[in-house]
């Protein structure tokens, strides 16, 4: 829960937090319940049940169950039918965490059915996967097959907020994080109060050592929904950088009171002890 430093650290952190604490499409960045704080995963590469992440295990049943469907979706007899397994499988996925292969059967499933929402239903898993990727050519795969079905979805769709959103995240771990500071501001002024797209400018911001504007991003944000956890403490880092401790505190503290998560509270008592 500390500060990250590099640009692929901080990336990674926006975007699990974000997409976590903005709640996806359903609730455009604007859920209200206080959450922990993001949880590290890491994605593996789309070679069946049997290569599980280390984050997660998947059980001799549910091993079992994939199994099956794999045979099956290898086994089905035209493309009407594949999509069908497919779906059966991006849940099945979805459910031990491993959401490149979710994303994997889903984009066959918008192969076969290209709709926006097929579209955006792949893109979200490769999205999800490329949020907890652990090294830096992981996010790079994974990052680029979310910019790749974003975009398919914002053909169809030009004023899909969300998939804007997530697809200017993509962006910021990429070679052109211009493009993504260009969606996001988009976002922005269609919705001055999304709040995936306030705490990914406050990062960038806190990226180019702009910590005043980073501020007054974290501030929008947390305005917008107090119970942001990561947004109040990312105003309180940024607060004790521009040298206002009190204000920091302040910050630091509502955090530490919407969650219940020691590694949050540690980071907490860590960042009060340097305002002294």
């Amino acid at each position: 829960m500390k500060p990250k430093e590099s640009r692929s650290e901080l990336s990674k952190d926006a975007a699990a937090t974000a997409n976590r604490d903005g709640g996806g499409s359903a609730t455009n960045g604007s859920k209200t319940e206080a959450s922990s704080g993001p949880v590290p995963a890491t994605a593996t590469e789309n070679n069946g049940p049997n290569s599980a992440a280390p984050h997660t295990t998947a059980t001799a049943t549910q091993r079992q169950e994939l199994t099956r469907l794999l045979k099956e979706y290898n086994a089905a007899p035209n493309a009407a039918a594949k999509a069908t397994v497919a779906t059966t499988l991006a849940r099945r996925y979805n459910s031990v965490e491993r959401f490149d292969s979710a994303g994997y059967y889903l984009e066959q499933v918008a192969l076969a059915k290209p709709t926006a929402a097929n579209w955006q239903h792949a893109a979200d898993a490769y999205f999800q996967a490329f949020s907890f990727a652990s090294s830096d050519e992981r996010v790079k795969l994974l990052g680029g097959k979310a910019r790749e079905l974003y975009a398919k979805v914002l053909k169809e769709q030009p004023g899909n907020l969300d998939a804007k959103t997530n697809l200017g995240m993509a962006y910021m771990a990429s070679e052109n994080p211009v493009q993504g500071i260009s969606l996001l501001r988009e976002v922005l002024e269609a919705d001055p109060r999304n709040e995936k797209a306030l705490y990914n400018m406050g990062i960038l911001a806190v990226q180019s050592n702009q910590y005043d504007k980073a501020v007054q991003r974290f501030k929008e944000l947390v305005k917008v929904n107090p119970k942001n956890v990561n947004g109040q403490f990312y105003l309180g880092v940024t607060l004790a950088r521009t040298g206002a401790k009190e204000e920091a505190k302040q910050a630091f503290l509502a955090a530490k009171s919407l969650s219940n998560d020691p590694a949050l509270a540690a980071s907490v008592e860590e960042e009060i002890a340097k305002l002294k």
